[in-house]
């Protein structure tokens, strides 16, 4: 019940369409044909005022539809008596708005989900050597900032002091969290791995990469792709030939019926709905899965696309590492050994490589030996002591 009072609220004019068929409908059953005419004219005439009312803000822009189109057609099969034909007129009108409206909403979501997952506050550090928490919108170029470990880095910026893993999937695409350490630029949305990084901001939060991808976004949303542009450019003299056709029709055949036919079967609202429908909801679709697509125009052209070339791991894998084959450089030693020494040194370990091999140890269920001590640097491997033996990784 709570999902139709949504609908309700959400869609209320497709709501009232459909209403108003019922009881016409009704009407025209047990009462009379006259009565549903009446109701008809009544929503049809309310839906004329709307839609004459959005026409003139669109002339007022300068921008021209075929809305005229649509509201002649109404008015003459109402003055023909073809009340059905009106009323499924306007039902096409009002259902292809509700339709663009979802679809309007599904990229509003998917561009609040990339606005959410934007940095906000940034740690700064003070002269004095301090550490407070600012608005990201208020760092400065050249700001020293800390990183901790697993936060989203604010700012586009190059690191001074530290090393780390960072997972830059959400802005290259690269699924695999890549080593930096001084002197490094990392991107701003990118997430830091266990360290904790000094950086120094090098571009402000709003010409950082992740405000240039939400930039994106929304300029994606609000354009146009040329087949929209084509059918606005031409509204004018569609119309007027459309009319031109009806009153010819009307005078040859004196049957004022073929004037409103022509206009009915000229209204292209099919045809004008599910174009931007079919851009907004592929663009919001594309969003959700991490694709950005610059532009409406740019989609369109995917339809004539004869070769793609891909690039980055997880467009075409499974952007899960996992081990192929064990390959003895000493003959003397058995795979299993040498898969017992590397993963009981990567026991402690946080990098991506350490957790796919002990994946694999556990898989083939290998006993692991007891580390003594473990010592790792970022981007060098590590050197673990399991009892008398040293193994460096």
């Amino acid at each position: 019940m709570s999902l139709i009072f949504k609908i309700i609220n959400a869609y209320p004019r497709l709501f009232a369409v459909f209403s108003v068929i019922v009881f016409a409908l009704t009407l025209n059953t047990f009462v009379s044909s006259q009565s549903a005419f009446v109701v008809i004219a009544i929503f049809s005439a309310y839906i004329i005022l709307v839609l004459g009312w959005d026409m003139v803000k669109t002339i007022k822009n300068r921008q021209y539809g075929i809305d005229l189109l649509a509201i002649l057609a109404i008015v003459s099969t109402l003055l023909v008596g073809q009340y059905w034909a009106t009323i499924v007129i306007v039902a096409m009108l009002v259902g292809g708005e509700a339709l663009e409206d979802f679809a309007n909403q599904r990229a509003k979501n998917e561009l609040k989900k990339l606005l959410d997952k934007a940095p906000k506050l940034a740690h700064l550090i003070n002269k004095d050597g301090s550490i407070s928490d600012v608005n990201v919108e208020t760092v400065k170029v050249d700001s020293e900032l800390q990183v901790g470990p697993g936060e989203l880095i604010p700012v586009d910026a190059k690191i001074i002091s530290g090393a780390s893993l960072v997972d830059e999937s959400s802005i290259t695409g690269e699924s695999l969290p890549i080593s930096v350490g001084k002197g490094d630029v990392v991107l701003s949305g990118s997430v830091n791995g266990e360290e904790s990084l000094i950086i120094k901001a090098i571009r402000s939060a709003e010409n950082s990469q992740y405000s240039q991808i939400i930039q994106l976004v929304k300029s994606a949303s609000d354009s146009n792709a040329p087949f929209i542009r084509l059918a606005d450019r031409y509204a004018v003299p569609f119309t007027l030939i459309s009319l031109i056709i009806a009153i010819s029709a009307w005078i040859i055949s004196s049957d004022p019926k073929r004037f409103a036919e022509v206009l009915v079967v000229a209204t292209p609202c099919p045809l004008l709905i599910a174009a931007p429908v079919a851009l907004i909801s592929g663009m919001s679709r594309a969003a959700r899965h991490g694709i950005i697509i610059k532009s409406g125009g740019v989609l369109e052209r995917l339809a004539d696309i004869k070769t793609a070339v891909f690039d980055k791991t997880g467009t075409l894998t499974y952007s899960r590492l996992k081990i192929a084959s064990v390959v003895p450089a000493n003959k003397k030693i058995s795979e299993k050994s040498v898969v017992c020494l590397v993963a009981s040194a990567e026991q402690q370990s946080v990098h991506i490589l350490a957790k796919t091999i002990l994946e694999y140890a556990d898989s083939n269920k290998i006993h692991l030996k007891k580390v003594s001590s473990v010592t790792e640097s970022n981007g060098s491997g590590l050197i673990a002591r399991l009892g008398k033996d040293t193994v460096v990784v």
